[in-house]
């Protein structure tokens, strides 16, 4: 697909989302500095704060516009104390919703430690990987599992009685995101950091659970298509610890949703903290991209959070883009924006809080900024 200006829909919804994406917008105004914008930028309100004063989690013109965009780009979402009548987080429509109407299937989540940057198991370990041992990506499916809407609660009386969350694991769910990650693991020549091998590893409790056998039985009978791509077994409780032990054994993970939502925010703490976690919520024909630290409603509003997680979540979605139309010259801007992110991480003159610095969100966006204006091309 080429061809006109691609309509990026910006949601920065609560907390210090507004805050992070004011960054990201900030460093697409940089690249087109040189380059030209191949993009328009369409922002709308929405999220748990913007339920607490207009009871609509967002207009009916911002729901449309994500159908049509060529890509979103979502800050974060959920205020303490701000529910939907059902129980539900406020602003889910913006997260949830999305996810489900726009059958955004695969949760691609990248997990790599950059040089200058300090993982977070413990002072006592900073030592025991060099950042080069870990580079895998670990993709989650998104729609199914035990987030499908088939639960509820049995109340008599006026007291809940039973609560109910019924697992859902299906075939076309299961084949699709496999398939995802398998042609991950095929563009990814360099394998897993330890010892180069093109593997991907299957997360799952198919020891005890059914739903998750059959995932394990598909995972199988796509990988016989992927000859090239080593296949690899893990229980979710086994991977808990060999994901911290030996990150340089991974380099595409793929597990199911519940499973994946959990293992991700545990990786994260390899590449830094959920400062550095950006997230990609990918289908056929549509995507949207998060940094996944949340609102975090403790800093907001204080311009101190990292915000490199939604700067990297806007390199995936320029590289998303890039590949979906065919266009070098974004490919090329996007691989300007690693580089960017790479070099001031590496030199560490600006840190934000998490990394021990006293660099404000700001000064982080700025910085970025300051190097791809210093790389033109």
């Amino acid at each position: 697909m080429t061809g006109g200006a691609c309509r990026i829909v910006v949601l920065p919804g609560d907390g210090t989302g507004p805050e992070v994406l004011r960054e990201a917008t900030k460093i697409l105004g940089a690249l087109a500095e040189n380059d030209g914008a191949p993009w328009r930028l369409e922002e709308y309100p929405g999220g748990a704060q913007y339920y607490q004063r207009t009871g609509r989690q967002w207009e009916p013109e911002a729901e449309a516009a994500t159908r049509t965009a060529d890509a979103i780009l979502l800050g974060a979402v959920g205020w303490p104390g701000v529910s939907l009548p059902n129980g539900d987080i406020a602003g889910a429509a913006l997260v949830l919703g999305l996810r489900q109407n726009l059958d955004l299937f695969a949760n691609v989540r990248p997990c790599r430690l950059y040089p200058g940057v300090v993982h977070r198991i413990s002072d006592g370990y900073r030592s025991v990987w060099a950042p080069e041992t870990v580079d895998m990506m670990i993709v989650r499916e998104n729609t199914e599992d035990l987030y499908t809407p088939t639960h509820g609660r049995l109340s008599r009386g006026g007291a809940t009685e039973v609560a109910i969350d019924t697992r859902v694991i299906t075939r076309k769910g299961s084949e699709r995101v496999i398939r995802y990650a398998y042609e991950l693991a095929r563009k990814r020549a360099r394998g897993a950091p330890g010892d180069g091998v093109r593997r991907i590893t299957c997360v799952d409790k198919s020891n005890v659970l059914e739903g998750c056998r059959f995932f394990r039985e598909v995972f199988d009978e796509v990988g016989a298509e992927y000859p090239e791509i080593v296949r690899d077994y893990a229980y979710v409780d086994a991977f808990t610890q060999w994901l911290v032990r030996n990150p340089e054994h991974f380099n595409v993970v793929v597990s199911t949703n519940m499973m994946g939502d959990i293992i991700t925010d545990l990786a994260s703490v390899l590449q830094g903290g959920m400062g550095f976690a950006a997230g990609g919520n990918i289908g056929t024909e549509h995507a949207m991209f998060e940094p996944v630290h949340g609102s975090a409603p403790k800093y907001a509003g204080k311009n101190q959070v990292n915000p490199i997680a939604a700067l990297s979540a806007t390199g995936m979605m320029l590289h998303w883009l890039a590949e979906r139309r065919g266009d070098g010259a974004m490919e090329r801007q996007a691989v300007r924006l690693d580089t960017a992110i790479a070099e001031v991480l590496r030199k560490g003159a600006v840190r934000s809080y998490d990394q021990g610095g006293t660099a404000t969100t700001t000064a982080v966006g700025d910085a970025v900024a300051e190097s791809i204006r210093a790389r033109p091309t």
